[in-house]
């Protein structure tokens, strides 16, 4: 049975134009990373919408654009929801010179990446994790631009 993976928004996301594309392929980042995908949501939201999670689950008082919600039964499973906020994607993509494409890109794949259990609190962790966001968002973009399935 094909994994589950679906959107929502609670606030425009202008990145994300072909939502099938990216469907297609995200299995294929778990599959490389040895983990079945069974569903998956993504839920693009204002600031303050993940503020308030960020208070009330994690208990931190500030800002961030991405909480990763591990739903799964097992370690060999991925169920999961992540949380996106449109507009640190949007900032963030500012500050670092990149289109908001590529950076709502790289943060859905460093949500996936979090449920696989990549961690970045530490500078290598954040190392790691920056490789393998690169190494999707290459793999991903460049299946696109040439219409072949890449897998992971």
């Amino acid at each position: 049975m094909p994994a589950l993976i679906k959107f929502f928004y609670l606030k425009p996301c202008s990145g994300l134009r072909e939502r099938n594309k990216l469907k297609a392929f995200l299995p294929s980042l778990f599959k490389v990373e040895k983990k079945e995908l069974i569903s998956l949501s993504y839920i693009f939201c204002p600031d303050d919408y993940l503020l308030k999670m960020n208070k009330e689950y994690l208990k931190h008082d500030y800002y961030t654009d991405i909480i990763s919600f591990d739903l799964s039964d097992s370690e060999k499973t991925i169920e999961g929801e992540i949380y996106i906020s449109i507009d640190r994607v949007v900032e963030n993509a500012i500050n670092h010179g990149v289109s908001v494409k590529e950076e709502i890109h790289r943060v859905i794949f460093h949500g996936a990446l979090h449920l696989c259990g990549y961690r970045d609190k530490t500078l290598r962790d954040k190392q790691k994790m920056t490789i393998a966001e690169d190494h999707y968002l290459q793999k991903y973009f460049f299946s696109c631009s040439t219409g072949k399935k890449v897998s992971g």
